[in-house]
């Protein structure tokens, strides 16, 4: 008699019924404000969002003539790691520069 397979004697999952389901995703937003310079705006894009110049612009851009822009969409614990990490930074710059984050 042969040992019976693994997906035969119910033992083991087979690996096409696990699934991963994905994490919620987070948009992290930039706000607009009277004292924020443009250039900070871009500076900070860059620097934490990794854009490109070109984005950063578009996002500026964006948060100047609407009131607020999408900087990057992530998972809930690096949206919030964001926030925090440029809060911070626009802080000790002397910049009340405010982000937020919200789920998709």
């Amino acid at each position: 008699m042969s040992p019976k397979k693994p997906e035969e004697s119910g033992g083991a999952a087979v690996a096409e019924d696990i699934q991963v389901k994905e994490p919620p995703k987070f948009a992290v937003l930039l706000h607009n404000d009277d004292f924020t310079t443009m250039e900070f705006v871009i500076e900070v894009l860059l620097r934490f969002f990794r854009r490109t110049t070109e984005e950063s612009v578009k996002i500026m851009l964006e948060v100047h003539e609407k009131g607020s822009g999408v900087a990057g969409i992530y998972p809930s614990e690096i949206a919030e790691t964001k926030v925090s990490q440029v809060t911070e930074y626009a802080q000790a710059s002397g910049y009340p520069l405010r982000l937020t984050f919200e789920p998709l």
